[in-house]
């Protein structure tokens, strides 16, 4: 049997290499250029001009105060930058998001200085996932051994999260929070030079700046100018809240591949489990009249882990069902001088795995260290050029998590398709192998090692390793056949991905520090 795996596996690493050239030659290796012209920011609402503000002037806007705004207005804050963060609710939210901070992202919070954040908000320590599937069942443990002993991912309720990071960033004397609704960007000759928004008491107000940093999340009214937003909504969460039952796994995230679509389970507190249900396209059940509850205790309970299942048909029960849309959005940047996007306005992908926030930190932490050496801001045109190195830098973390995103959730859903379901179920065993079969894997979920060359060759690995349980112990005409449209499958579902990530730019970047690039000023 394991004569068997090693012969499957060094088959696998040939072909998926292999496949992996052929992959770059066809996309081709040329970097892209940069680009040379400056693009004219399209807005609707009429130009404003702004006179400086008499306090001395701000460096930097920051539109948003979630995740991504309240790290940076703090990272920067830190730096001596003055700071105006604008956010139209300050209030404690109840979002059914960004709940799980894997171990990647954890350390970015202790690179920027905010790994106090989860503390007091009864955060639960995450040591790694649970896949589920038919009555089987297999625990992934991150690859932790060579970290610090507090290095692991954190659950918690996102809004004492995110209101922790607002209070931490309010402690810096340079940076000024404030309530409002960013309305538009203020733009003068095609150069973003502040914002417009309308504070809670309905004045209209008009800040100009340097820079302006919007991060104002997945429903951005600004983004359109700033990027091609090319948004879609693969499927939906239906989000429930399990009390006081007890998970299969402790401190393990539990992915159940159910039919049509995997369920998430994890818990955010020590008495609260947060349970996803994915349901497929953008029609689902409605909730307000009782579709939602039968189809969530007649469909979904019974894939449920008995351990869980009181607690789910409970939750259900209790009436308390969430919906949100899951977004997909790949970074396409339209360089806008004196304005950058940051955070789900920028960049979104399915949010089976958890990267988001992830994502988001990795983006503060690279804009924080580009900033650092820039003594003034004063040249806005210069300093855009300066900031296209960002969307390099933020290539090996941001692509890895984005294209893993996209291909399990496609992997891990049911489909009528034999190919398919051979390739679902060919990844739940590559990964029940244990050892270098498990940890590549979850060490690129986890961002702990944001390689794209080493995803995509355990992808390909998934697919031949699928194939090998085909044809052995001796092939025939109809598993052999099987076996290419396996292959097929794979490619089909990798390779769009890649390229709507920027495959050759994606592939060979790798992880630059940003003090190595030269300053224009």
């Amino acid at each position: 049997m394991e004569l068997k795996i090693l012969q499957q596996y060094i088959l696998g690493g040939i072909i998926a290499t292999w496949l992996g050239f052929t992959l770059i030659y066809l996309l081709g290796v040329k970097k892209s250029k940069p680009d040379d012209g400056l693009h004219v920011h399209k807005q609707t609402n009429e130009l404003v001009r702004t006179q400086p503000q008499k306090d001395g002037g701000i460096d930097v806007i920051i539109v948003g105060a979630g995740v991504a705004g309240a790290a940076l207005a703090y990272s920067l804050g830190k730096d001596g930058r003055r700071i105006l963060v604008i956010e139209r609710d300050l209030g404690l939210q109840d979002r059914i998001v960004g709940e799980l901070l894997q171990p990647g992202g954890f350390m970015k919070l202790i690179d920027l200085g905010l790994e106090d954040c989860v503390e007091d908000i009864d955060a639960q320590k995450v040591f790694g996932y649970a896949l589920f599937k038919d009555d089987k069942s297999t625990s992934l443990a991150y690859p932790l051994e060579k970290y610090m002993r507090d290095v692991a991912g954190r659950s918690f309720h996102n809004g004492r999260f995110v209101q922790r990071m607002r209070e931490k960033a309010a402690t810096v004397s340079s940076v000024r929070l404030e309530e409002g609704t960013v309305t538009s960007l203020v733009e003068e000759k095609g150069v973003v030079r502040g914002v417009r928004y309308k504070t809670k008491s309905g004045q209209d107000i008009t800040a100009n700046a340097p820079l302006t940093i919007v991060c104002d999340g997945c429903f951005s009214n600004l983004r359109r100018g700033l990027c091609k937003p090319e948004v879609d909504i693969p499927s939906s969460f239906a989000a429930l809240l399990l009390k006081n039952c007890e998970a299969p796994y402790p401190n393990h995230g539990h992915v159940i591949l159910a039919d049509p679509s995997p369920i998430l389970c994890y818990r955010i507190s020590s008495t609260e489990i947060r349970c996803l249900v994915d349901i497929p396209g953008k029609k689902i059940p409605s909730v307000g009249n009782g579709e939602m509850a039968i189809h969530l205790k007649t469909h979904v309970a019974p894939q449920i882990p008995y351990e869980l299942r009181g607690g789910f048909i409970a939750a259900v029960d209790e009436g308390k069902i969430k919906t949100m849309a899951n977004r997909s959005m790949p970074a396409a940047p339209q360089p806008t001088p004196g304005a950058i996007l940051l955070g789900d306005s920028f960049n979104m992908r399915h949010p089976l795995t958890g990267g988001g926030m992830t994502v988001a930190l990795s983006d503060v932490l690279i804009v924080r260290d580009l900033l650092r050496p820039l003594q003034k801001l004063n040249d806005t045109i210069a300093l855009c050029e300066y900031l296209n190195s960002f969307y390099t830098l933020r290539k090996p973390m941001a692509s890895t998590i984005n294209t893993l995103a996209g291909a399990l959730y496609k992997v891990f859903s049911a489909s009528p398709d034999e190919a398919r379901t051979e390739l679902r179920q060919a990844c739940f065993d590559y990964l029940s192998l244990g050892g270098v079969f498990s940890s590549g894997p979850i060490g690129l979920l986890s961002g702990l090692n944001p390689k794209p060359s080493s995803l995509v060759l355990h992808f390909f690995s998934v697919a031949v390793f699928g194939v090998g349980r085909l044809l052995l112990p001796f092939p025939s005409p109809q598993r052999t056949w099987l076996g290419v449209r396996l292959i097929l499958d794979a490619s089909g579902i990798i390779f769009p991905i890649l390229k709507a990530e920027g495959a050759a730019q994606m592939l060979l970047s790798s992880p630059v520090n940003p003090a190595y690039y030269k300053s224009p000023f």
